[in-house]
C-alpha cells in the first residue's frame, strides 16, 4: 500500500509543483531548470559514484564490511535515477541522496531496523564440488549419445558408429 500512495502521490506533487513554479517563473525557466538540474545531477552522480566505487575498492582489499559503501552506491544510483526524472520534487531528494552526510545518516538509520545474523568474506570452507580433484587429471563432463538420433538408424557421416 506504500508504493501504491508514493506512485499515486509523486506524480501529483510534481504537477503541482510545475504549475506553480510554472506561473511563477514562465515555461521556458522552468523547462531550463529541469533540464539543469538533470545535467548537473548526472555530472555529481558521476563524481560521486567514482568516489563510492573507490571505497568499495578499498573495503575489499583492506576485506572490511562492504555494506556501507554498496548502500552508498545503492543511494547514488537511486539519486541518479531521481535527477533522470523530471520534476521539482524528485530533483530534491535526488540531490539530498547526493550529500554525504545524508546518505550516512539514511544508513545509520537503516542499519539500525536490519539485523545481520551473520557476515563472512573469502572463500567458502571446503572444497566445492568442481575443485575436489587435486591431480588434475579429472575432468568432469556430461555426455549424451546421438548415434541413436536417426529416424533412418544410419549415422550422419560426422558420428561413426560402432564398427
Amino acid at each position: 500500500m506504500p508504493l501504491f500512495l508514493a506512485f499515486l502521490l509523486v506524480p501529483i506533487i510534481e504537477i503541482a509543483l510545475f504549475i506553480q513554479v510554472g506561473s511563477f517563473i514562465g515555461l521556458l525557466p522552468t523547462l531550463g531548470i529541469v533540464i539543469l538540474t538533470a545535467v548537473l545531477g548526472t555530472w555529481l552522480v558521476k563524481t560521486q559514484g567514482r568516489l563510492a566505487l573507490g571505497q568499495l575498492r578499498g573495503s575489499f582489499e583492506q576485506l572490511s564490511d562492504p555494506t556501507e559503501p554498496l548502500a552508498h552506491g545503492a543511494m547514488i544510483l537511486l539519486a541518479g535515477a531521481l535527477l533522470l526524472t523530471p520534476g521539482f520534487f524528485t530533483d530534491a531528494f535526488g540531490f539530498l541522496l547526493l550529500v554525504p552526510g545524508f546518505r550516512t545518516r539514511a544508513f545509520s538509520y537503516v542499519r539500525s531496523k536490519v539485523t545481520v545474523t551473520s557476515f563472512k568474506m573469502g572463500a567458502a570452507s571446503g572444497p566445492s564440488p568442481r575443485q575436489t580433484d587435486t591431480r588434475g587429471d579429472i575432468i568432469d563432463g556430461d555426455f549424451e549419445d546421438v548415434t541413436s538420433r536417426s529416424p533412418t538408424g544410419r549415422t550422419s557421416g560426422w558420428v561413426q558408429g560402432p564398427k
